[in-house]
């Protein structure tokens, strides 16, 4: 299903670019991802679904950057689910895609670190367009049909999902973040 639908190579490339520079963007807002990242310079990581595939590489400066595809990895993650709603099922019901992981541990355990704790900002983005009160009252907006479709999504599926209200501050009470 994915290799019928596959863009023009030009489009990928421009595509992988663009994620690069916004893992590098949230990258930059967390100094304990890049320090852990530093440790891992020049170690290619393949991340792969399917026929879809990027090669990144962390650079000294505590950075990701592709490197050749075809070059050796020292990491291969692939996505193991093929089909998008699958993937999609999972994520909206708060589960992690399902993967397989071939390659150096330390480098495999740093990358889950870096999954499990590093998270982009989005209301600290927002709020450089549009200003904090607006940027927390959108994000809020947008966090509470996450959690409704979250929700709908588990009774759908017939798993066991969050409340919609689970895990969402209550108005009035902060994030964790600083504004």
């Amino acid at each position: 299903m994915i290799s019928a639908l596959q863009p023009p190579e030009w489009m990928i490339d421009e595509l992988q670019n663009r994620v690069v520079l916004f893992l590098n963007h949230v990258l930059i807002q967390e100094p304990q991802a890049q320090d852990r990242l530093r440790r891992q310079v020049g170690k290619p990581v393949r991340m792969q679904w399917g026929e879809i595939h990027l090669a990144l590489a962390a650079t000294p400066a505590g950075l990701v950057e592709r490197v050749a595809p075809e070059s050796k990895t020292d990491l291969t993650v692939t996505l193991t689910q093929s089909s998008p709603l699958d993937i999609a099922r999972s994520v909206l019901s708060g589960d992690k895609p399902k993967v397989d992981i071939q390659g150096d541990v330390q480098l495999a355990a740093e990358v889950a670190w870096l999954v499990d704790n590093v998270r982009w900002d989005v209301e600290e983005d927002l709020s450089r367009f549009v200003g904090d009160a607006a940027a927390h009252t959108l994000v809020r907006a947008a966090s509470t049909a996450a959690h409704g479709l979250r929700a709908f999504v588990g009774k759908v599926s017939g798993g066991s999902s969050a409340r919609p209200d689970e895990g969402a501050p209550a108005a009035g009470e902060s994030s964790g973040r600083p504004a």
